[in-house]
């Protein structure tokens, strides 16, 4: 009897063994080249999982293993994955064959995160196109220029806090945390038309500062919860983590209430976000979905907090390292700030092109989002320069590595050096198209994108009009980011010495 109960059981072991390394033939038998060291029921998912490196970092070493390859196989768990290498493929995934691959990678159970959910990002089919229609007349070119007014009045908060800080000398800050201050302030006053608190001495409880914080800083359970809500779904149905906290889910609906309540009842009317989601949202009763207001405000302060605070961590590291790029800028800064009698002013941005230059480069070497995964919704053949050929089905993943694309020596001459000449506009035709990836491309390009450059630019100039920038010996180089983040973040953060010209 028990030698047949150990028959059994190794019977069923081997069973179980051959089903989760089923499909681990799939890549071979269509002669596409595949990742090595597959492990059976994880793929090639195990350094993912297991926290020992990011999924961006993942993509970008089989990215970088294949270099005669316009695509290489992958399993993501026991599914067949693919990642895309050649620009034209790029193309054909972002733009040319939209439809066939309309549905980002990453998505929120509607059930555990009902406000993030419906953020353009995340969601799909019509959701998706009723959302972005919102967020794109959000971030039209007039309502940015009335949102400036808001830019302007935080840029001033910015720079009070930095003269306060440094009245006993020069002040050592970790950049990110820093530029969150900045941003988590601009969302309070261009979204809500609130007090964010965010330069405040002792953090409010309160604080858009801290909300964020709660949401995004870096822990070993933000990188459990990130991992189980954006690459093992199937587990977190069990676990029911939610990305969003609780305190945070309920910030954003109380402030909505508030405000709403408030306009309402004093008959109150801003150039803000918020009221253009309050006029959107206006029923013929006059009566308001609090929970559709809340998402859509949760959906500014997602794009509009993060993103930019990181992107902008990035620059302040490369101008703390390149202090004659800084002086540049310097320069730029000030002569067209002269011809506005030296204020800072929506059109006056548009018009330091070499910022944007060293944005762009920045954003190059360190895109606040390294990876993009598209869901194949339509049956397409992809087709490579090399010769190689695949039929992609419904429900697979594509992934392209930002990371992979951006330093290419393919693409661009010393990849590792921080040029943004490279961006000057007598060597823009240079690029080649779709190998710079900082938002996205095609209709899912970030809706936000315009609002990040703007309050980006507004701050970059208040910093280096009157301030420098030295690299702190925290900083640990080379830089190495952290595993179980969906978003780039450097290991120990980036830290610099700022002090008044």
């Amino acid at each position: 009897m028990e030698i047949v109960i150990l028959f059994l059981i190794l019977v069923g072991i081997v069973a179980y063994y051959f089903y989760l390394v089923r499909n681990y033939n799939y890549w071979r038998d269509r002669g596409i080249p595949c990742a090595r060291d597959v492990l059976p029921g994880f793929g090639h998912m195990w350094p993912v999982v297991s926290l020992k490196m990011s999924m961006h970092d993942l993509i970008r070493c089989i990215y970088d293993s294949h270099p005669n390859c316009s695509m290489v196989g992958l399993y993501d768990k026991t599914v067949p994955a693919l990642v895309v290498r050649e620009p034209e493929l790029v193309k054909t995934v972002m733009q040319t064959n939209f439809a066939s691959f309309a549905e980002n990678q990453l998505k929120l159970d509607s059930q555990l995160d009902p406000l993030l959910s419906l953020n353009p990002f995340f969601t799909a089919g019509n959701v998706w196109i009723t959302s972005r229609k919102r967020f794109t007349h959000a971030f039209s070119g007039m309502r940015l220029k009335l949102l400036f007014d808001c830019v302007e009045r935080v840029c001033e908060k910015f720079e009070n806090y930095l003269d306060r800080k440094l009245k006993s000398g020069a002040l050592e800050v970790e950049l990110k945390d820093l530029f969150s201050r900045y941003t988590g302030e601009v969302v309070a006053d261009a979204a809500f038309g609130v007090e964010g608190f965010c330069f405040e001495d002792d953090i409010r409880r309160e604080s858009f500062l801290t909300i964020g914080r709660s949401i995004f800083e870096p822990s070993f359970l933000s990188k459990i919860v990130q991992t189980l809500n954006f690459f093992l779904p199937q587990f977190n149905r069990i676990f029911q983590m939610p990305f969003l906290p609780k305190e945070a889910d309920r910030f954003f609906r109380d402030i909505v209430k508030q405000v709403l309540q408030h306009r309402q009842r004093e008959s109150v009317r801003r150039n803000d976000f918020f009221q253009l989601m309050m006029d959107l949202e206006k029923s013929a009763n006059n009566h308001y979905d609090e929970e559709v207001l809340a998402s859509h405000a949760l959906g500014f302060f997602f794009d509009g907090y993060e993103t930019s605070s990181i992107t902008m961590s990035f620059i302040g590291y490369q101008l703390a390292r390149h202090p004659q790029i800084v002086q540049k800028l310097r320069d730029e800064v000030e002569s067209v700030l002269a011809r506005y009698d030296n204020q800072l002013t929506y059109e006056s941005l548009k018009e330091m092109t070499y910022m944007d230059q060293v944005i762009n480069e920045s954003q190059r070497l360190y895109s606040a989002l390294a990876i993009f995964g598209k869901i194949c919704t339509e049956e397409i053949e992809l087709k490579g320069s090399d010769g190689l050929s695949c039929r992609v089905r419904p429900g697979t993943l594509i992934l392209m590595s930002v990371d992979g694309l951006h330093r290419d020596p393919k693409y661009w001459r010393e990849p590792h050096i921080f040029d943004p000449d490279r961006f000057a506009a007598d060597k823009k035709a240079e690029i080649t198209k779709y190998t710079f990836l900082p938002f996205g491309e095609g209709p899912r390009i970030c809706v936000g994108m315009r609002m990040g450059l703007l309050q980006m630019k507004a701050c970059l100039a208040t910093l280096v009009r009157k301030y420098t920038l030295e690299l702190s010996p925290k900083t640990k180089e080379p830089l190495k980011m952290l595993p179980g983040s969906f978003l780039t973040a450097p290991v120990g953060g980036l830290w610099v010495n700022i002090k008044r010209l």
